[in-house]
């Protein structure tokens, strides 16, 4: 799991019957700064995730990737390799707000 800031959408026209009804974001994934500590940084890889919680672009979500994104309830039969699990509301790190929503 990691944090991503969702960067834009992704419209696929044609598309597995499972996946129709379903929001396809593109999400940058972050990380803390390793020098400083109070601050996320951008990774600078994307990819695309299957939206389970009506977010948009500009948020902060947790990412769920590999077999672990098809174990939730909404995603067990759809063929994704990502999906965001939540929004983030705050980052804390070593007693620091390195992230506030």
């Amino acid at each position: 799991m990691f944090i991503g800031k969702i960067v834009g959408s992704t419209i696929a026209t044609q598309k597995l019957d499972s996946l129709r009804g379903w929001k396809l974001l593109v999400v940058e994934a972050y990380r803390v700064d390793p020098a400083s500590k109070n601050s996320l940084l951008p990774t600078g890889r994307t990819l695309i995730t299957l939206d389970t919680l009506g977010s948009g672009e500009g948020d902060f979500v947790l990412v769920c990737q590999g077999s672990s994104a098809r174990m939730t309830p909404e995603t067990k039969v759809i063929p994704t390799d990502a999906v965001t699990i939540g929004i983030v509301d705050t980052v804390n790190m070593n007693g620091k707000v390195v992230f506030q929503r």
